[in-house]
């Protein structure tokens, strides 16, 4: 499984890392194994951190569509896998890639993210939103999803926003957020 549009975030990319590489990252962050929630991003794209030449950082975001009560769907870039290598967390790469990525999405209408911890997010201008989550299926059923929380990041084309309004999100494989 090859990975797409990677680029360099401490310092610019030389070469692109191995699949494995970047799975190897994920899963020492994570503890555990990664490569099957991967195989479900559709056309993701990488942000990678560095130090000295090895990969430490990495987040990827996929395009999601993410619907507001009263709006139509939104192009959403939809950030998953932030994750510092254990040895390197806070000393800024995770900031790093993440201010990175913040420049790569301008052109979606709206930042989304389903943060394990929101600390991080919250310092570079994310929101946690307040109101109900939802699927969306095909049929147009909602199912709710009240144990979730999902931050966003306004952009320039980020309509006004109530974060106290139901929100939803396509249904998909693995992780619904």
């Amino acid at each position: 499984m090859p990975i797409p549009s990677l680029q360099g975030s401490v310092r610019p990319l030389a070469t692109h890392p191995s699949t494995a590489a970047v799975l190897s990252l994920c899963a020492r962050a994570f503890d555990e194994d990664v490569a099957p929630r991967f195989e479900t991003f559709t056309k993701p794209t990488h942000v990678l951190g560095y130090d000295l030449g090895a990969l430490v950082s990495h987040a990827l975001r996929v395009t999601r569509w993410l619907q507001p009560e009263d709006l139509r769907p939104l192009s959403t870039a939809y950030v998953e896998m932030v994750a510092t290598d254990p040895g390197h967390r806070r000393r800024g790469f995770a900031t790093q890639v993440m201010r990175r990525l913040a420049k790569c999405i301008v052109d979606y209408e709206l930042g989304a993210l389903c943060p394990a911890d929101p600390r991080l997010y919250l310092k570079l201008g994310w929101r946690l939103w307040r109101g109900p989550l939802f699927i969306r299926r095909r049929a147009g059923s909602l199912i709710p999803t009240p144990q979730e929380r999902v931050m966003i990041l306004r952009l320039p084309k980020t309509p006004p926003l109530n974060l106290d309004a139901p929100l939803s999100a396509e249904w998909r494989p693995g992780e619904l957020w």
